[in-house]
């Protein structure tokens, strides 16, 4: 195990107790956000050495929950440390995940795949399978609240948002019941790769468990870290003048940042099929766990959210599902397919800074 591996999450702990126990100055404020960045690193690394012991599709599982825990520790300390504004946190995020893992992983995969291998190829049946879920998931979650009546706004009412949770985990667990039991062979590789990545070796049963120990001190430390530094970073958006959605996008990037990174790779070994499960199986669980996690939490500390998408995010959301369908109806794709994605992307970044 590289050094790195154990000293990044021992040194994030140390900081959060520091953090925990002393003044937040300017230094150790600093220092924990480096933390808070490595820990985040750090965990998607440890999360990949047990996706390696138990093998695929359970890998990409694991490190999706490894994600979206994450994701959520970050969207639930800044809503519970700020105000009325904060309710629309766990929507941006959510877009922005989506939006990041649709046009950004998967345009740059396809893009960089392309030009090194020409043509990719993946499995339609598990790709088709999660396209269908992810559109059904963000619509029940970011879509019908902008078009119900029941509650003022882009809301829904408390049985409106238990029922769009419960509907979320069911279709998030049954999705993971077909890629992990049922249809199992539907996210296997394809056999076109010639990495020696597919034919390393797994980490031991020592080395798998010290990494499981370690993932969770690490996801403690992210907790920790994003509840202390969360009233700074409100501070800083509103000082830099910035939309409030910024957060939620920088929220998304710097969560998904390890993973985007194993999915290029993937796509560059000519492992098109892992890059395909990394990325739709992260979009559902950033949703299907997000959701009714910050709809419980909601509903318990009787606090709002804005669910409902505005019309630009809706065009965008909808432009995104109908390019996505396109790519992945023959099971092959090329460079032209992974531009379009990554015009759409750039679209959204700069389409939430100048809104």
């Amino acid at each position: 195990m590289p050094y790195w591996a154990w000293v990044v999450p021992t040194v994030a702990l140390a900081l959060l107790i520091g953090a925990l126990l002393l003044p937040l100055g300017v230094a150790l404020g600093l220092a924990c956000a480096a933390a808070l960045i490595g820990a985040v690193m750090v965990a998607v690394h440890h999360g990949e050495v047990v996706a390696h012991k138990v093998g695929e599709p359970m890998g990409t599982l694991v490190l999706a929950i490894a994600v979206t825990v994450i994701e959520v520790a970050l969207i639930m300390s800044l809503m519970l440390s700020g105000g009325p504004d904060t309710a629309v946190l766990p929507r941006d995020t959510i877009f922005s995940a989506v939006m990041i893992i649709c046009n950004g992983v998967v345009g740059l995969c396809l893009l960089l795949g392309g030009l090194r291998h020409h043509e990719q190829s993946f499995r339609l049946d598990g790709a088709n399978s999660g396209l269908a879920t992810l559109i059904a998931l963000s619509t029940l979650s970011l879509v019908l609240p902008s078009f119900t009546v029941s509650a003022p706004g882009p809301s829904y009412t408390v049985s409106q948002l238990a029922f769009a949770g419960v509907a979320s985990l069911l279709l998030w667990g049954t999705f993971v019941f077909v890629q992990t039991v049922r249809h199992r062979d539907y996210f296997l590789p394809t056999g076109n790769a010639a990495d020696e990545n597919l034919h390393a070796l797994p980490p031991s049963a020592g080395r798998a468990w010290a990494s499981f120990g370690l993932l969770l001190v690490a996801l403690v430390s992210v907790v920790g870290l994003a509840k202390v530094l969360s009233p700074a970073i409100e501070r800083a958006v509103a000082a830099a003048g910035a939309p409030k959605a910024t957060i939620g996008i920088a929220i998304a990037l710097l969560v998904l940042l390890p993973e985007t990174w194993a999915a290029v790779r993937a796509a560059y070994a000519n492992r098109l099929q892992s890059s395909i499960n990394l990325a739709i199986g992260s979009a559902l669980a950033s949703i299907g766990l997000t959701i009714p996690v910050v709809a419980l939490a909601a509903l318990i500390l009787d606090r709002q959210l804005v669910l409902g998408l505005g019309a630009k995010d809706l065009v965008l959301l909808v432009l995104t599902f109908m390019v996505a369908a396109f790519t992945l109806a023959t099971g092959r794709t090329n460079i032209m397919l992974g531009a379009v994605h990554l015009v759409i992307f750039a679209a959204f970044l700069f389409l939430a800074l100048v809104p």
